[in-house]
């Protein structure tokens, strides 16, 4: 595992942990708050995630990290939900929520607008294509966005006012 990221060396050691489970990997973090380190594992499953999913995974994938010693500082470890408005990263993130609607802001302004909300029509290639409210389209590389994440509110009225 040389060579590799911390957070990829994380996921070789977490994810089929939490497959064993019935859980799936949302995402990890790594990151350094103020003097901590604090490494995230993110799980999600249908009918959504509960305490005890996140205390057994805890449990299951202490030992196993532990063992590898992947990182060399020490660290919190914190497992939870991504929460109802996760963010989406990853290719299988955007699929799964196709047809839902999200928030998504970018790096640069597009017409002096920077926030925009609407369904998640497509993604491809990186491609973010939303429908707005007002029946537009915009179409953004995910390489221009601060961020992409669901967008939880009235979803069902929404989708009748498209």
């Amino acid at each position: 595992m040389a060579g590799k990221n911390t957070v990829a060396r994380v996921e070789e050691i977490v994810k089929p942990i939490a497959e064993s489970l019935s859980l799936e990997l949302w995402d990890i973090t790594f990151s350094k708050e103020g003097t901590d380190w604090y490494l995230r594992i993110f799980i999600d499953k249908d009918g959504g995630v509960s305490i005890d999913d996140c205390v057994d995974l805890t449990h299951a994938v202490t030992k196993p990290l532990d063992d590898a010693d992947p990182i060399s500082q020490s660290y919190m470890l914190e497992v939870s939900s991504p929460g109802v408005e996760r963010e989406l990263k990853k290719e299988r993130h955007f699929e799964k929520y196709l047809g839902y609607p999200v928030m998504l802001r970018t790096i640069r302004p597009i017409d002096n607008v920077r926030d925009f909300g609407g369904i998640l029509k497509a993604y491809e290639n990186g491609e973010i294509t939303l429908k707005l409210r007002d029946g537009r389209e915009i179409t953004v590389n995910k390489k221009e966005t601060s961020y992409v994440k669901l967008d939880d509110f009235d979803a069902e009225s929404f989708k009748k006012e498209l």
